[in-house]
């Protein structure tokens, strides 16, 4: 859809990655998250929500922060609770530092959600009671081994309530 016709949605931008690594964590959020609030495949956010008047500027920026550049090195790092659900933690100080520079960027647009530490996960369940999330982190935590996760773009989408439209898509080289 265009960003004329698209009309008035906030912006979301998430990191891409490697088909092997998204088929693999895709594959474990549909297991784990309530397949009625599973609405978008499994990410990682960088942000939640920018003003969709960003659009053209939120373009060239992603394209500027991944045209010739090599992809961030990244991992999974852990397994975090998130209350209600499990998420995988990744560590990527490249990934940290294309995310500062944007933040800068748009500082004073950022929600506050956005604007506090950013802490990069992909969610893998989310919104189930305590009792079924604590099960399965403690299942993950005890076969859990760190490993390289393959970041190969970034994107962004438009938030409309339900599954995201997607804005802009750039990979690294």
């Amino acid at each position: 859809m265009s960003e004329e016709g698209a009309g008035p949605a906030p912006l979301i931008v998430t990191a891409l990655f490697g088909p092997e690594d998204f088929a693999w964590l895709d594959g474990l959020r549909r297991r784990h998250f309530p397949p009625e609030r599973n609405l978008v495949p499994a990410h990682c956010t960088l942000f939640h929500h920018l003003p969709p008047g960003l659009g053209r500027e939120l373009k060239q920026r992603l394209s500027a922060a991944t045209r010739g550049i090599d992809p961030p090195r990244a991992r999974i790092g852990g397994v975090i609770d998130i209350g209600r659900g499990v998420a995988f933690r990744i560590e990527s100080p490249e990934l940290e530092a294309i995310r500062d520079d944007l933040a800068d960027a748009f500082a004073p647009l950022l929600t506050p959600q956005d604007s506090a530490g950013w802490r990069p996960h992909i969610t893998i369940q989310n919104k189930v009671d305590r009792t079924t999330a604590r099960a399965l982190l403690a299942r993950m935590q005890a076969e859990f081994e760190p490993c390289p996760l393959r970041i190969t773009g970034l994107a962004s989408w438009w938030y409309r309530g339900g599954p995201w439209e997607q804005h802009s898509r750039h990979m690294f080289a």
